[in-house]
């Protein structure tokens, strides 16, 4: 058995999910065979855990070869805060923060 018959054997897909397995098998042939397996492993911790997977195969796939984008944490220091607000007050996702003690800073996460 390959590793796509594998990973497909995993997904299991129901319904008019099985005509994917063309575009699938071409998703799947783009990796290299250690991205396949931590794509597969991925899926198969998820799916035993109980977390979310797509039932479309191919989006099951796309989406867990590669890691989520963590969020950045936007800053503006009290000067452009102002400049920008012309008020020190908090507005639109803005939080006022201190994390050295010495200098306010704004933070959006």
């Amino acid at each position: 058995m390959d590793s796509f018959q594998w990973i497909w054997q995993l997904l299991a897909p129901q319904g008019e999910f099985c005509r994917r397995m063309a575009a699938c098998r071409r998703l799947w042939d783009s990796f290299d065979l250690e991205k396949q397996r931590a794509i597969y492993r991925t899926i198969r911790d998820k799916l035993a855990a109980g977390e979310f997977v797509s039932e479309n195969p191919y989006y099951a796939i796309y989406d867990n070869a590669y890691p989520p984008r963590k969020k950045q944490q936007r800053v503006l220091s009290y000067a452009d805060y102002y400049a920008k607000y012309g008020t020190t007050l908090e507005r639109d996702g803005w939080q006022m923060a201190n994390p050295t003690g010495n200098q306010v800073i704004y933070v959006k996460n």
